[in-house]
């Protein structure tokens, strides 16, 4: 009889442990709100510094209310500043906060940013009196602070603006080849790539637009 009474009190155990168990599953889907009129995947340009024009991809996640959205974004480029010529490539990564919960509207959204470029210098006045060339990379890396506004519908735009915390130097130092062979290693002022502040960061300012599903 005691075994009965046994089995009998922990198979009601169990059963209340599975309910509880059900229960406590129940209410962490309830948190995760599937909103199905949401588009949660955009894919589009954008146009502005220090990208000039690349394409971004950004999700928006079904938690806190559709607020949190990951993104990624990727240039590469050519540029030619006085008598430099800049292979630039810029790559940034992060998450944005939309203040609305439809994944869309004005955010607030903080990341990493990778510049990268290989700076090609010509024309360079030597002390020996000739001219030369040389070649240096730059690669800066910065934490992202920045704020925008995305609109809603399968064509969206969004607007950008933010800085880029880093530590960019003010000048180069490389060495220099001339015409004739010689070398000398030689100082230079970083060119003027827009949005890069030498002695500083990187400002952040563009515009965008993309399909949304």
């Amino acid at each position: 009889m005691k075994k009965i009474a046994f089995i009998i009190s922990l198979l009601f155990s169990i059963n209340l442990i599975a309910q509880n168990d059900e229960l406590e599953l129940n209410q962490v889907v309830d948190s995760i709100e599937v909103d199905e009129s949401i588009k949660r995947i955009s894919l589009g340009l954008k146009i502005g510094i220090p990208n000039i024009i690349g394409g971004a991809v950004e999700g928006v996640l079904p938690i806190l209310g559709n607020r949190i959205a990951p993104y990624f974004n990727i240039s590469s480029f050519d540029l030619d500043v006085e008598d430099v010529t800049a292979g630039l490539s810029y790559t940034e990564f992060g998450s944005k906060f939309y203040f609305g919960n439809k994944g869309k509207g004005f955010f607030v959204g903080v990341g990493s940013s990778k510049f990268a470029s290989t700076l090609d210098f010509k024309d360079l006045s030597l002390d020996f009196g000739e001219t030369g060339t040389g070649s240096v990379d730059l690669d800066v890396n910065t934490f992202i602070i920045k704020l925008g506004a995305k609109t809603g519908g399968r064509i969206y735009f969004n607007f950008e603006l933010g800085y880029g915390i880093g530590s960019i130097p003010e000048e180069l130092k490389f060495n220099a080849t001339s015409t004739t062979g010689k070398t000398q290693s030689t100082t230079e002022e970083i060119p003027n790539i827009p949005g890069v502040n030498p002695g500083g960061g990187i400002l952040i300012g563009n515009v965008g637009f993309g399909i949304s599903f």
